[in-house]
């Protein structure tokens, strides 16, 4: 039944509808940027909000006008709802909109919106409260008929008594929360009470509530989502589906719409158990409705996100609706602009999101300072980005960087746009995911569509097989010849001289020299230097590179992107340098990283040692904060023993005893803030 069978809600908004000047976005990032957008197109007012990491941020500087949080934890700055409300009032804003995360699906921030004559752009308070807590949306799927998994409910307690009749596998879930934080799957009672902890822990410092529950764990899922609009005069639409099957630590990296998997007959009667919840619940605004669907294509009820998604950009490209603009529109208590016979897809679109992180390390993320930026610019292919340029991508926060979006005629069509567009787009400094999503995208089981959610585990080894095969098989010659005449040209093109060396010029009294690519060195010579045409050529000193001889004429060079003619093909690169001083060539959609082994580096103390590795000195595998210490000092531990818990960038770090031993010494303490060279335990 409708909890607002009497409209009176309704018809309040609506007499009540007015225009909005002013929009507060509570968020950072992506989604902010792309709110602003949107604001912009519509001649609205934007307010951004930063912290003191982000006081330089894109949507900072893109905002109409931008208030201070502060600096501090996250429940100081992007979660502090009275920070936020009184930015909103100090600015005359008129309404708010929480992006997604956050504060997003928090009602108490909805509440405290309304309470200060705000408008809260997404579903009310009441409705947020019921489907946020993932129990009580279970409940309401129940009675409204819709299919679930079986679960269990209660404190970490009241599920260990019943640890012995749990159907393992079982997957435990932050009751609160999303985006895969607090979930953890468990195969054996044995393990039970440690994922219960983490997840506890994990749901209590994401979404401030610590409670969890267990469902069975459906074996090679598919994880599928309809996207719905619902206004205050009783239309309700579904946008038809996303597929979300590919993701890694249950976070989604590639969507696609529509799903390739579903029949016409299974998508229409998802589409009909997505409405049908909510009605049931009286839903309004733009919100998803999540599923999973076994190898059969039965599907059973996940959850009810009430805010814009990640991958809402799909939809749109599909469909060709703003889903901010019908959000906004919403939210003024306006009759959406869209019937449910008007909505007609066309083509296929995919999104692929780019990460700081390192796929060929677990996917732990790689925070650190972006040295180049490229979007790609081609027909068909859309990029949402947190970023314009070089800046620096914090630990503190998620490490999505940006979202490609690309869409054709067909799935094959928006593969190839995409393989085009990751190619083309560049983004050097740290360590990505992008060769990694290129590898996917081709994988013949993904074009196929033999996937299901355990894709990257299960494809992990083929997929590092398949992106060290396409860096060796790029020509070294080629990338050398690339980074010379980069090396030699931005000298040219800087106004000023560093030391005696550069003025001096290796170029002139030192043609034969040591070129250092990922390691490799490959001996080179300069066989001809034009600085009037800027043409170089360059001979190899090593047998088993072809050509040996290399030829790199000089066409443009603007920011990182330097245009050649390279043996008489054009080629365009992207080059910037790194805190090292060492140059990144981004050659063909690869980025490599080149130095001159006879150029000195001021930046660097040769006088110094490396360290040798030792496994009694355990350090933390990225730049974090100490969250707990499970042991002291001389306490035994077995291999794998769990000592010490680091959190970053949302995600938890178990550091772990590689063998038998004692502990000598704890280093740190909790809520230490550690780096990756910071030793934390003496064993």
């Amino acid at each position: 039944m409708c909890r607002y069978s009497d409209n009176l809600l309704s018809l309040q908004v609506i007499m009540n509808s007015k225009k909005i000047h002013k929009i507060l976005i509570a968020n950072r990032g992506e989604i902010a940027v792309r709110i602003i957008r949107t604001l912009r197109k519509l001649h609205i007012d934007s307010v951004a909000v930063f912290s003191d990491l982000d006081a330089n941020a894109l949507h900072r500087r893109m905002a109409d006008e931008a208030c201070p949080l502060g600096g501090g934890a996250l429940k100081d700055t992007y979660l502090n709802i009275q920070k936020i409300i009184d930015a909103a009032l100090d600015t005359g804003a008129d309404a708010i909109h929480p992006g997604y995360g956050f504060l997003s699906e928090n009602p108490e921030f909805a509440e405290a919106c309304e309470a200060n004559h705000l408008i809260f752009i997404g579903p009310d308070a009441e409705t947020m409260r019921l489907m946020g807590n993932k129990i009580a949306a279970r409940e309401v799927a129940i009675k409204a008929g819709i299919p679930v998994v079986f679960g269990v409910t209660g404190n970490m307690y009241q599920i260990l008594e019943q640890a012995d009749t749990l159907p393992y596998p079982v997957l435990i879930k932050a009751a609160a929360g999303g985006g895969g934080k607090g979930m953890h799957i468990v195969r054996t009672k044995e393990t039970l009470r440690d994922a219960l902890e983490s997840a506890s822990r994990e749901a209590e410092k994401y979404f401030n509530d610590g409670t969890v529950f267990v469902e069975q764990y459906i074996e090679h899922p598919r994880h599928i989502e309809v996207q719905v609009l619902a206004d205050h005069h009783g239309n309700l639409i579904h946008l038809h589906e996303r597929e979300c099957t590919i993701q890694r630590r249950y976070q989604k990296i590639i969507e696609e719409s529509p799903s390739p998997t579903l029949t016409e007959e299974r998508r229409q009667a998802l589409f009909d158990a997505a409405l049908k919840l909510c009605r049931a619940i009286g839903y309004k605004n733009a919100g998803t409705v999540e599923f999973i669907a076994d190898q059969n294509q039965n599907f059973y009820f996940l959850e009810v996100n009430t805010r814009i998604q990640v991958e809402h950009p799909v939809t749109e490209a599909r469909t060709g609706i703003d889903l901010v603009e019908e959000q906004i529109r919403i939210a003024r208590g306006k009759e959406m602009g869209w019937t449910q016979e008007a909505i007609q897809p066309q083509g296929h679109a995919i999104e692929l999101r780019l990460y700081a992180e390192d796929p060929e390390n677990g996917f732990l993320p790689t925070p650190g300072k972006v040295t180049a930026y490229h979007e790609p610019q081609m027909r068909g292919a859309r990029v949402d980005s947190s970023i314009d340029g070089p800046c620096c991508i914090s630990e503190a926060y998620d490490p999505m960087i940006a979202k490609l979006i690309c869409h054709a005629k067909n799935r094959q069509g928006a593969l190839e746009t995409a393989q085009h567009a990751l190619k083309d787009f560049t983004i050097q400094g740290l360590t990505t995911n992008k060769a990694y999503l290129w590898e996917v995208i081709k994988n013949q089981d993904f074009i196929d569509n033999k996937i299901d959610t355990g894709f990257c585990d299960a494809h992990r080894e083929t997929l590092e097989q398949a992106m060290k095969e396409s860096r060796q098989s790029q020509h070294l010659d080629d990338i050398v010849a690339s980074f010379l005449l980069f090396d030699c040209c931005k000298r040219r093109f800087e106004k000023h001289i560093e030391n005696v060396w550069e003025e001096i010029g290796y170029w002139r009294y030192h043609s034969k020299f040591t070129v250092e690519v990922e390691g490799q060195k490959i001996p080179v010579s300069i066989t001809e230097w034009k600085t009037e045409s800027g043409k170089l050529k360059v001979s190899f000193d090593t047998s088993h590179l072809s050509p040996l001889t290399s030829s790199a004429e000089f066409i443009a060079l603007n920011g990182p992107q330097l245009k050649l003619m390279l043996n008489g093909r054009p080629e365009t690169v992207y080059c910037s340098v790194n805190e090292e001083q060492k140059t990144i060539v981004g050659f063909r959609g690869l980025n490599f990283t080149c130095c001159r082994t006879d150029q000195l580096n001021d930046t660097l103390d040769y006088a110094r040692k490396t360290e040798v590795n030792d496994k009694s000195r355990l350090v933390s595998p990225m730049p974090g904060k100490v969250v707990k210490i499970n042991v002291k000092e001389g306490d035994v531990v077995e291999p794998g023993t769990i000592m010490i818990v680091v959190e970053a960038m949302k995600m938890e770090n178990n550091i772990v005893a590689t063998g038998k031993g004692t502990v000598k010494q704890v280093l740190v303490q909790e809520g230490e803030m550690v780096d990756n060279k910071k030793q934390l335990i003496v064993m």
